[in-house]
């Protein structure tokens, strides 16, 4: 196995007033060459958005694009005329396929707003743009990993599913939990994003807001120092030929 530990400290960050950014790879004005992505995992931004703001109109597409509410909501709206909000226990995914156009605002007047948002480059392209989002509980399901994101051809157990051979699971654990990960397919490599608390894999600490990437491995064992809220990403480490 090969593992390295992404410390908090070395994220990218931006202040816009409006948006506190903290960045997992280079995005918009911060561009670090070692840390440009993971795989195909090519974002991972960690947003607090002020209240009665957001991201207005923009375009994307051929990615697939997955976003996670930690606090509050935020209000989208796409050219597919789909108009929702997604809040805090929910997850939302979009294809972006040929091309789309949305926006992404926070849902309260008062209230800030936190969120995840990842980017990860599909197997397919050009695919019709689509749209889900779906609630899951990982506080009510203690101690196990929820899967809510898998592949488009190997979808079980009602998670959301996304054009690219990933899976992403979220879970909320104890103290003294042990947690064996298995890869779900070789040649994928598995990015830990821990969101609270404090882990230790292979006799490496791992903090809030550390991230953990490891390849070339079967099963990882993750052990629990303090209770911890953890999402799992696993991707492809190269493009399909």
């Amino acid at each position: 196995m090969r593992a390295r530990l992404f410390p908090k400290s070395e994220r990218g960050t931006a202040n816009h007033g409006w948006l506190q950014a903290n960045f997992s790879f280079s995005f918009g004005n911060y561009y670090n060459p070692e840390m440009v992505q993971f795989g195909m995992l090519r974002v991972l931004n960690d947003d607090t958005i002020a209240p009665g703001t957001g991201f207005g109109t923009h375009p994307h597409d051929n990615m697939e694009i997955i976003t996670i509410p930690m606090e509050g909501g935020l209000t989208h709206r796409d050219s597919m005329g789909n108009e929702e909000t997604v809040r805090f226990g929910e997850v939302q995914v979009m294809s972006a396929g040929t091309g789309i156009l949305h926006s992404e605002m926070n849902a309260s007047q008062t209230e800030q707003a936190k969120t995840l948002q990842l980017w990860i480059f599909p197997e397919l392209e050009n695919v019709e743009p689509r749209y889900d989002q779906k609630g899951f509980n990982p506080e009510a399901n203690k101690n196990t990993l929820i899967n809510v994101v898998s592949p488009h051809d190997k979808n079980e157990g009602g998670a959301l599913w996304i054009y690219q051979q990933a899976w992403l699971h979220l879970g909320v654990f104890d103290a003294g939990e042990t947690i064996t990960y298995p890869i779900h397919l070789e040649g994928n490599g598995m990015y830990l994003f821990l969101l609270d608390g404090q882990l230790e894999i292979n006799g490496q600490e791992i903090n809030a807001r550390d991230a953990y990437g490891a390849v070339e491995f079967e099963t990882l064992q993750i052990t629990t120092k303090a209770p911890s809220r953890i999402l799992i990403i696993e991707v492809p480490m190269q493009f399909k030929n």
